[in-house]
C-alpha cells in the first residue's frame, strides 16, 4: 500500500455502546500518523450515497461516555449487490478514501471482504453486544450489554421476592448465548437457556425450579437468549407445567443503550488506535481483535471463517451454582 494519506471510519449492523469511542480513536489516532479523517454516515448505505462528513479533534470531543454511534447505524441491501458495490467504490474514489475502517459484526466484516476485493483496503474493529465474531475473545459492547441486563434483573428481583413470583427475561442472542450466560451467573439465575444447548424443558427448566423449590426459594428466575424462542411462550410452558404465573419480561433494544462500561471504553480505543495503525504500517484488510488479552490483527478472510463456541465450562459453573440454592 501506498502512504495512506485520507481514509474513512463508518458503524454498520447494530448499534454497540462503544462504538463512539472507538471513532474518537480512529480519528485522534488517524491525527497523530497525519492522516485525514472522514466520517461516513449511515454505515455501508452512507458510502454508497456518498453521507460523509469530515472528522477532527473537535468534531470527536466529549463522545467517549456517549451510547450508540455519532455516525448512525444501518443495514444495506444495496450494498450486497454488485452495483452497490461498485457505488461505494466510485464514493471512496471521488472522496480520495485511501482505506476504511469498518466498525461492526459479521455481516459488516463481510461487506468489508467484498469492498476490499474491488481495490479498497479495510480494516475492520469487532462491536456487538452479542460477543459472537469468532475472531476475537471479546466485541465492544459486551460488557455494557451485560451490566445493563444485570441491572435490570436485580431490580426485578427485588419486586419478584416481594411476590413469591417466577420472572422469565428475555435477552438478546439469536444465535449465540454468551450474553444470556454471562448474565444468567452474575444473577444466580434459576435456569439459563441458550441457543448452543438443545432444551429439554422438562429437566432444564421445570426440574431446576422445583429443585429451587424444595431448597426453600420461593421465587425463580429464568433467563431466556432470543434465539432459543419466546420468552412468552416459554413463561405459558411453565405454567402449564406447574401451576404458576410466570412475569415476562423482554429487554429488547434496552441493551444496545447507555454510557459504555470502562472496559468497553478502554477496549475500543485500544482497537481504534491499531486500526488506524495498521494502514499507517502499510497493512489493510484485516481485523482488529483480542486474543488472550492481546490486540491481534488477522486477515478478513481467515477471521471470518473463525468460529467461536460458548464457554461451557461457564454452562456447568452455572449448573453447579443452581443446586442447592437457598437465597
Amino acid at each position: 500500500m501506498d502512504k495512506i494519506k485520507r481514509i474513512g471510519v463508518l458503524t454498520s449492523g447494530g448499534d454497540a455502546p462503544g462504538m463512539n469511542a472507538a471513532v474518537r480513536a480512529v480519528v485522534r489516532t488517524a491525527m497523530d500518523c497525519n492522516i485525514e479523517c472522514v466520517g461516513i454516515r449511515r454505515g455501508w448505505q452512507g458510502l454508497i450515497n456518498g453521507d460523509f462528513v469530515r472528522l477532527d479533534g473537535a468534531s470527536v470531543g466529549h463522545i467517549l461516555s456517549r451510547g450508540g454511534t455519532i455516525l448512525y447505524t444501518a443495514r444495506s441491501e444495496e450494498f450486497m449487490t454488485e452495483a452497490g458495490r461498485k457505488k461505494a467504490v466510485f464514493t471512496c474514489k471521488m472522496l480520495g478514501l485511501q482505506g476504511i475502517v469498518a466498525i461492526g459484526g459479521d455481516g459488516t466484516f463481510r461487506g468489508a471482504l467484498e469492498l476490499s476485493r474491488l481495490g479498497v483496503p479495510v480494516v475492520g474493529i469487532p462491536a456487538t453486544i452479542d460477543n459472537d465474531v469468532g475472531c476475537t475473545n471479546y466485541t465492544i459492547g459486551f460488557d455494557t450489554a451485560c451490566n445493563t441486563a444485570i441491572e435490570c434483573i436485580d431490580r426485578l428481583r427485588d419486586t419478584m421476592q416481594s411476590h413469591e413470583r417466577c420472572s422469565v427475561v428475555e435477552v438478546m442472542g439469536r444465535n449465540a448465548g454468551f450474553l444470556a450466560l454471562y448474565v444468567g451467573i452474575a444473577v444466580g439465575a434459576t435456569a439459563v437457556l441458550v441457543p448452543e444447548h438443545e432444551l429439554d424443558f422438562q429437566k432444564d427448566v421445570v426440574e431446576r425450579i422445583q429443585d429451587s423449590r424444595l431448597a426453600g426459594n420461593t421465587h425463580f428466575m429464568i433467563v431466556v437468549a432470543e434465539g432459543v424462542g419466546s420468552a412468552v411462550e416459554i413463561g405459558k410452558q411453565i405454567r402449564e407445567a406447574i401451576g404458576i404465573e410466570p412475569r415476562v419480561t423482554v429487554l429488547g433494544h434496552i441493551q444496545r443503550g447507555g454510557s459504555p462500561t470502562a472496559r468497553d471504553r478502554e477496549t475500543a480505543t485500544r482497537m481504534g488506535y491499531y486500526a488506524v495503525k495498521s494502514f499507517a504500517e502499510g497493512e489493510g484488510n484485516v481485523i482488529v481483535g483480542t486474543q488472550e488479552g492481546s490486540m491481534v490483527k488477522l486477515p478478513i478472510e481467515e477471521a471470518l471463517q473463525m468460529k467461536k463456541h460458548l464457554q461451557m465450562d461457564r454452562y456447568e459453573i452455572m449448573q453447579a451454582m443452581q443446586l442447592g440454592r437457598t437465597e
